[in-house]
């Protein structure tokens, strides 16, 4: 039997270097290459049809769950797992509408990152035992989780509004994305008009709340 070939995306290297050594200690597994963003996994993910993306949310450049989304759209044939230490069911929705098949905490033993990898595989969705328990007990109490302001904005806008938050310059924008730099600005318009922000203060201070990127980054 061929091995389960896994690309593995984590942005902290000490961090993807653990979870590697992890990987590579379970039998059948094969991680077939790394990446420090989501950008770049895109980019792997095309160039080693990977069966499996275990992937981390908050992530330079592009974050995991806009990675997820448009991995569904390119390759839906590689599976993809969410690898956080976000238990918040607004983070759960937001990987499972963008098409991830898993979700793990990143305090997972290596019993259930095993167990997570075959169940994604065999086409099943995996959630960790904490995150499941919480997802039934709000719906058995008839409770939604919470709309993400994030659902407001598009794909592009999103993904300006990291870059953003970042502090990269619309210049800097402009040519990551391959845009010309009005457009980059007619997105920043839009998306301070539909957020009702109208600074880059407030922007920065948004993405962070919204999980888009974190204060340290």
């Amino acid at each position: 039997m061929s091995p389960l070939r896994v690309l593995l995306a984590e942005d902290h290297t000490l961090v993807r270097a653990g979870i590697r050594a992890l990987l590579e200690s379970l039998e059948g597994i094969e991680v077939v290459a790394e990446a420090a963003d989501g950008r770049e996994a895109l980019r792997l993910v095309k160039a080693h049809s990977p069966d499996i993306l275990l992937m981390d949310i908050t992530m330079k450049e592009m974050n995991g769950l806009e990675a997820a989304a448009r991995l569904a759209k390119e390759r839906p044939a590689t599976r993809v797992i969410i690898l956080s230490m976000h238990a918040d069911q607004i983070y759960v929705r937001q990987a499972l509408q963008a098409g991830a098949a898993g979700y793990l905490l990143k305090g997972a033993d290596l019993a259930e990152l095993e167990l997570a990898l075959k169940a994604v595989m065999r086409g099943d969705t995996y959630l960790s035992p904490s995150i499941s328990k919480d997802l039934v007990g709000n719906l058995l109490n008839g409770k939604t989780p919470a709309l993400n302001p994030l659902d407001e904005l598009t794909p592009r806008q999103r993904e300006i509004l990291q870059l953003i938050a970042e502090g990269r310059t619309t210049k800097e924008i402009a040519s990551r994305l391959d845009l010309g730099i009005k457009t980059v600005e007619t997105h920043r318009a839009q998306l301070m008009e539909r957020l009702d922000i109208h600074d880059v203060a407030g922007l920065v201070k948004f993405a962070i709340r919204a999980g888009l990127t974190q204060a340290d980054k």
